[in-house]
């Protein structure tokens, strides 16, 4: 199934994005910020979820968030946001919860280990919470900038190791890094969701398909087995509608 999800969306009228985007993709993957937080909507996306031939997942809140802070009240507080949108997930019937694996300190350079014990022991009490609420955990890998913890797959597979936290893959990501391969090897059937979307390797500038540098075709064929669903994050609802057409004949030129 084809989704999509934009940053942009969350300065709108939740009801409002869902009119938009029911016309053209069967998946809103909803980006849980500002006026789209699903811990502010959730009641009333269940009063009308009725009247939109949807599915939905949930990208987990960001901004002003580290699960690996090392300020012990902020990084509650974070965790504390991650458990929240997984019980108002549980209580719109979405399943999928795609999480962030936090940051590095951008003031203190050598709390780096630190910061990493402290992102696993948040995933830890991040995966009860997903147990709890039944729901899927999906933790993402990161693009290539610096303070970005998961950027590698190793690195990614570390900070979930000992958990069945499953993972996002987000291929513009994975391309910043130059490890799109690498990252589906590493990955594999622990992969539950997919974000699309087109950059020249450099910057996460999410590109509509087919503007940057991404071999989608090689990328798709190595994940013929990958059943799940593609969220196409895009930076306004032309690109996601001109991604979608592009992955649509993709996609049938893989199977063919």
């Amino acid at each position: 199934m084809i989704g999509m999800s934009c940053t942009q969306f969350g300065i709108f009228d939740p009801e409002n994005i869902m009119d938009m985007v029911s016309k053209d993709f069967e998946l809103w993957e909803i980006f849980s910020e500002a006026e789209n937080a699903v811990t502010k909507f959730s009641s009333k996306f269940n009063e009308i979820k009725g009247s939109y031939d949807m599915s939905y997942s949930i990208h987990a809140p960001i901004c002003d968030i580290n699960i690996a802070s090392v300020n012990d009240k902020m990084r509650e507080a974070a965790i504390g946001e991650m458990l929240k949108t997984m019980e108002h997930a549980n209580r719109m019937d979405v399943r999928t919860v795609t999480i962030h694996p936090g940051i590095y300190s951008m003031v203190l350079y050598d709390v780096k280990e630190r910061s990493v014990e402290l992102s696993k022991r948040s995933l830890k009490e991040i995966e009860k919470g997903a147990r709890e609420y039944g729901v899927t955990a999906a933790v993402e890998n990161m693009p290539s900038f610096g303070i970005m913890m998961g950027q590698t797959p190793d690195g990614l597979l570390d900070l979930i190791d000992g958990t069945d936290l499953m993972i996002c893959f987000d291929i513009g990501h994975a391309n910043t890094m130059g490890l799109i391969n690498e990252c589906i090897d590493a990955f594999g059937g622990r992969i539950v969701n997919i974000h699309i979307h087109d950059n020249i390797g450099k910057n996460d500038d999410h590109m509509t398909i087919g503007e940057g540098s991404i071999d989608f075709m090689r990328v798709l064929s190595k994940l013929k087995w990958y059943k799940g669903n593609y969220v196409i994050e895009s930076r306004n609802m032309e690109s996601a509608i001109i991604s979608k057409g592009r992955l649509e004949v993709l996609m049938r030129r893989t199977n063919s």
